[in-house]
């Protein structure tokens, strides 16, 4: 089992960056694939990126494509999302997700897109962009 701690929220303008950061515990991170989920209030939880167990392959929703970037350093234990360009309807509270279910090494570029395939999930950090 993987317990996963996200940080790097706060407040930012609209054209703004922020970095997010979510660490995990255990030795073996590498096994899993990663995705980061926000949900605004009222709004249902929605997907935004997701990274492969090697890192090479992500994929991104189509709001936040070319804005934002996922990334991960498997010898720290921790997965990224750059934030640029930030808009007011990027406010939300934004978690990161794991899952263990594409460990197969033949599925090391699979990435996962979908809340329902995800097995551990963070506490979320608040992000809040001000127009």
């Amino acid at each position: 089992q993987v317990q996963l701690v996200e940080s790097g929220g706060g407040l930012a303008q609209a054209g703004g960056s922020l970095r997010l950061s979510c660490a995990a515990s255990g030795r073996t991170f590498s096994s899993y694939a990663m995705g980061w989920f926000r949900q605004a209030p009222g709004k249902e939880r929605e997907f935004v990126a997701a990274i492969s167990r090697s890192g090479s392959s992500t994929d991104y929703a189509s709001s936040v494509r070319g804005r934002f970037t996922a990334s991960r350093d498997n010898a720290k234990n921790t997965v990224y999302l750059q934030m640029n360009s930030l808009k007011a309807e990027d406010t939300a509270v934004y978690y990161c997700a794991a899952t263990l279910r594409y460990s197969s090494p033949i599925l090391k570029h699979f990435t996962a897109t979908s809340a329902n395939q995800y097995d551990y999930w963070g506490q979320g950090t608040q992000v809040t962009v001000s127009s």
